[in-house]
């Protein structure tokens, strides 16, 4: 029985790696999902192009994942600080119509990526 539990846990695993390179790779390239910011981080970003850049390249060179801050080890939230707030980015996965949860986010054939970025107090 040990057993079974065991391989289990390493399915956990091997799942959760496999999600968590996708997540990577599409916080690298955010066009193949979706990416949007709340009101705040665009008040931040103000008129300037630039910010926006900066900030998307942060997030996708971040690579402070802890047990504490990823504890499922999929890499879909971090927190960073950008321009003196502290901001976080969350990977949400949708079906292929945008309306529900996917039904497999290891599964790119059926999950659609969103990126929300927000200010710490909008979560």
């Amino acid at each position: 029985m040990s057993h079974c539990k065991q391989t289990e846990a390493e399915l956990r695993r091997e799942r959760a790696a496999i999600i968590a390179r996708q997540n990577d790779q599409f916080r690298r390239q955010p066009y193949t999902g979706k990416a949007v910011m709340t009101v705040g981080v665009s008040a931040l970003l103000g008129e300037d192009p630039q910010q926006m850049v900066r900030l998307l390249n942060q997030i996708a060179e971040y690579s402070d994942f802890t047990p504490d801050n990823d504890p499922h080890s999929e890499h879909d939230l971090g927190r960073f600080e950008f321009r003196g707030q502290q901001l976080l980015w969350k990977i949400d996965y949708y079906d292929n119509n945008w309306e529900f949860h996917s039904p497999d986010p290891m599964d790119p054939l059926v999950t659609q990526r969103v990126l929300t970025v927000m200010l710490t107090e909008e979560y």
